[in-house]
Order: structure tokens, then sequence, then C-alpha cells
């Protein structure tokens, strides 16, 4: 079953019907909000929230080179597993303890700089397989890896409820939230419409940017019992490989990652990817199930885990495909 997304005046018992939204050119000929959109506003929520971000980051679990689990090592690259609560970068924060360092005091690089080893990355709450580039060759045929869509990962997840679709494909377009910045959401004309009124100079360009095509396919390994509620196992290809893109598409299908603390029940971000409920599909996870799992899984690491990843070396050009168990 594939799920999109063309017009929110369908009703929920239609939604398998919805198809993305294209990239439109909106003027202001034919714009119609509800309600204006202030520039400083978005901008005040913002700063509000990359400032708990950062405080967030700033308590990351530190990771010594010694503990470091090594998938794979050769001269060119480096194939390591994430622990949940990592950082895989310091980000604009040197001090901060990251993968990313640790892994360059244990193996270093050519051009001795950590930031060149970086190909991809993980969020804070994800763990999983990440990979290091050891020299500059590795680098570039890693990057370019990445943008050709020619890497291949697959992901963990449990999610919220009972998935009643064996296998389907999840086809929504992306933007930034003006209302939830500087998260994501289902992107949607009137969304899109309202970015008009807000400066640039402000809130970003990125808060700006057209909305992005994003495609997750998934499959449920098994649907399972976790403390009495219904939870679902899958795993998860994104295709697309969009900002927080696992975290919104599976809210907006009703069934939020457990552990989610942005996307899922009460989070920071949207609810439902930003779809109201009657947009959701038949079997999406009730209201009162996920707040019982989000009660039950507090203080705990979210359910999401890079399993899987496979790739031709970008340097001997073999075949590579690692695996990586969940502790979940």
């Amino acid at each position: 079953l594939s799920w999109s997304l063309s017009a929110l005046a369908i009703t929920a018992a239609s939604v398998s019907a919805f198809a993305p939204v294209q990239n439109q050119v909106v003027t202001r000929a034919n714009l119609v909000l509800n309600q204006a959109v202030a520039s400083a506003d978005v901008k005040a929520k913002q700063d509000a929230t990359l400032e708990s971000m950062k405080a967030k980051d700033a308590g990351a679990s530190a990771i010594a080179k010694d503990d470091l689990d090594v998938v794979f090592e050769d001269e060119h690259i480096v194939v390591v597993g994430k622990p949940s609560g990592v950082l895989t970068i310091p980000g604009k924060d040197d001090s901060l303890p990251s993968l990313n360092k640790a892994v360059f005091e244990r193996f270093g690089n050519e051009s001795d700089r950590m930031d060149k080893m970086v190909v991809h990355r993980l969020g804070m709450d994800t763990s999983g397989l990440v990979v290091f580039a050891r020299t500059d060759a590795a680098l570039r045929g890693m990057n370019a890896l990445f943008r050709s869509r020619k890497v291949t990962r697959n992901y963990e997840a449990l999610v919220c409820g009972h998935v009643t679709d064996d296998a389907g494909s999840i086809d929504l377009p992306l933007m930034r939230d003006y209302e939830f910045p500087p998260f994501m959401r289902v992107s949607t004309d009137d969304h899109q419409r309202a970015l008009l009124d807000l400066d640039a100079s402000e809130v970003g360009k990125k808060m700006l940017e057209s909305p992005k095509e994003s495609l997750t396919k998934y499959a449920v390994v098994s649907r399972e019992d976790m403390d009495g509620n219904d939870v679902s196992r899958l795993t998860l290809t994104s295709v697309s490989g969009r900002t927080h893109q696992l975290n919104v598409h599976c809210a907006a299908i009703g069934h939020p990652i457990v552990g989610d603390s942005v996307y899922g029940f009460d989070g920071e971000a949207a609810s439902n990817g930003g779809l109201e409920d009657g947009e959701l599909p038949a079997d999406k996870a009730s209201a009162e199930l996920q707040q019982a799992i989000a009660g039950a899984c507090a203080g705990k690491p979210m359910c999401v885990h890079a399993k899987s990843i496979s790739f031709r070396h970008p340097v001997t050009k073999e075949e590579l495909s690692f695996d990586s168990k969940s502790s979940f």
C-alpha cells in the first residue's frame, strides 16, 4: 500500500488516493491565508528551540576510541556502530564528545582533519551503522555514492500500534515547519503559501525551501506486544534520505516511532507529521495507545536503528554490505 498526499480536503477514507504535491510557483495574487505569519515570531520560536537542542547536545554521552564498535576497517574507510545518545559529529561546538572525534583519535585520516571523515550522520537518538572516510579519495567517492543514491540503508524501528499492511510505501513531500521551527512536517499547499510572508534574512533560507519529494518503503517484521501495548517492528528504507524523514513519515501514517519525543505523542514538533487526525489511515494508533507507550518508554532511547548499509567501496569498487543488531 502506498500513502501519498494531494489534497487535504479528501476524507480519511480516501487517504490512500493522495498524491504528492508538486513544487508550484505561488504568487501573491493567489495567496489566501487564514492568518498572517510573522517572521519575527518564527525566528523567536526557532531560536528558542535551537537553544533547547544545544542543551540536549551538551548532554550527549561520551564514547572513547577504545570503546568503538568497529564493524569494518581498511586504509580508506571505517564502519562503526553508533550507540543511541552519542552525537555523530560535534556540530559547531568542537568540545562536545562525538563518534567522529573517537574515530578520528583512533584511526586518523589523510588530511588530519576530523571533519573530512564525515560522509553521513545519524541523529543523536538513533543507533546503528555509520561510515567514515580515512582518505580524500574515499571521502569524494562516498559523497558521490550518497548524492547519486547508490547507498542502501535499512532501518529497524518499533512504531506505535499494529500496522495492517505487511508492506508499502509512504510518498509524502516534506518541508520545514514554520509553526514548529526548525522541525519538519508534511508539505501542503497552504503551508507553502504561508512561506511567502516570511523574510529569509530573519528565518533563514532553509525555512523557505521548496517541498522535498520524500519516499519511505516499509515492511512489517512482526506485530508485537510491549508492556501490554500494541507495537509493530518495521524495516524502513529511506529512499530519498531527507532530514527526519522516517520520523515524520511514520507519524504521518498514524504510527509514530516508539520513544520519539519530537514527532511522537505530545512531542516538540507538529503531531501526525503536521496532518489532522481525520487525514490519517484507519489503522492509526489511538491517542490513548500512544500516550500509554510514551509513558512506558519515558527516559528510554528512541526505538530506531540503522540496521544495514550496502554500497560499492569508493576506492576498491568491492561490493560491501554490513548488518547490525538493534538493542530493542
